[in-house]
């Protein structure tokens, strides 16, 4: 879901490795090829062209600008938004030389005015058709190229407002491709090939942890938010990041829409009879039920979901709620929930 947060998790310190183990970790003789420029890339329908590598970049998403601290550009970067939460552990200083134009969505002129030489974005809902900052034609227009995430347009439909559908499930395939692609842009191609390798082997072991105790079958809701703590619930749907997290532990999603993040009821919720319940956790303050201990409050005495044996039996797994979108950090939530799983002794 937009405009998110989290705590820096326990896995963050991959980050840290991405630009201080870099070239120890890179095999002798195999190194990439340098781009060549001009660099002409397909980036969600839209051609982008780039005569040299960036020096001044804008982004606009939390794990926009998280790919490029991770890939050792931060001196690159001119301006962030739509960054609510802490940065991942390690990139505290260099976050903090890093302009902040917003909290949430920018204005377009206040990310016109860095004067950037790429605006890279997390979500089209900001830069986009009907974007809140605006158009990637207004950007072009004045010869800023944008790349946005693959992972928010590829089997995608954002036409519709909120969210989102997403037509395909997500795998971490296009985070790869983003990193590869940023790396690309800016000449960086052996960080981001050592970052892409550190994030498969953190996949990789996350759900060896669990290989012979997988949960067949269990049924889960991830929970994210509510505009009022008694109305509906932003729950997720099944093709986003969280199924792809259920699908690497071998459980399912209760909610089987292809909406990113539908509006649900607790009386449907409850009819599912999900047996984990997954709690985002944020600093963001937007809604409601931001906060988890809301969260947990109003289910543990809600005439309604007090009832469900998940609740009395108090099986919540906090989970950050960037792990939850399409990010560098949803293998924290496959670690996450794993761990969630063999606490409550629910493997097979």
């Amino acid at each position: 879901m937009r405009n998110l947060t989290q705590r820096p998790s326990r896995g963050a310190a991959f980050a840290i490795a991405a630009i201080f183990g870099l070239i120890a970790n890179i095999p002798t003789g195999h190194a990439a090829e340098h781009t060549k420029y001009p660099l002409a890339l397909q980036n969600c329908g839209v051609s982008v062209t780039f005569d040299k590598a960036p020096e001044r970049a804008v982004t606009i998403g939390q794990n926009s600008t998280e790919i490029l601290l991770s890939l050792g550009l931060a001196d690159k970067m001119v301006g962030t938004a739509v960054w609510v939460g802490p940065v991942l552990k390690g990139f505290e200083s260099q976050n903090e030389k890093i302009k902040r134009l917003a909290d949430n969505s920018p204005s377009f002129e206040s990310v016109v005015g860095q004067e950037p030489d790429l605006v890279a974005v997390q979500f089209e809902w900001d830069v986009g058709p009907n974007g809140e900052v605006g158009t990637r034609e207004q950007f072009s227009e004045l010869g800023i190229p944008t790349y946005v995430s693959p992972a928010d347009c590829v089997a995608k439909d954002n036409s519709g407002g909120g969210d989102g559908v997403r037509k395909e499930p997500f795998t971490m395939e296009l985070v790869y491709q983003e990193i590869r692609e940023l790396s690309q842009i800016f000449d960086v191609q052996e960080r981001g090939e050592q970052l892409v390798t550190d994030l498969k082997k953190r996949e990789t072991d996350a759900i060896a942890q669990v290989a012979g105790t997988k949960a067949a079958g269990l049924p889960v809701v991830f929970w994210f938010s509510s505009k009022d703590i008694k109305g509906e619930a932003f729950v997720a749907g099944k093709n986003g990041a969280p199924a792809y997290i259920l699908r690497a532990l071998g459980a399912k999603n209760v909610i089987d829409t292809q909406e990113e993040w539908p509006l649900v009821s607790w009386e449907t919720i409850v009819g599912k009879e999900p047996d984990v319940i997954v709690i985002a956790e944020m600093a963001r303050r937007r809604y409601a039920a931001d906060d988890p201990a809301v969260k947990v409050n109003f289910l543990e005495t809600d005439p309604v979901t007090s009832q469900l044996e998940t609740v009395k039996e108090k099986r919540f797994v906090i989970m950050d709620a960037q792990a939850m979108n399409p990010t560098i950090r949803t293998i924290d939530g496959i670690e996450a929930l794993a761990d969630g799983i063999k606490q409550f002794r629910l493997t097979d």
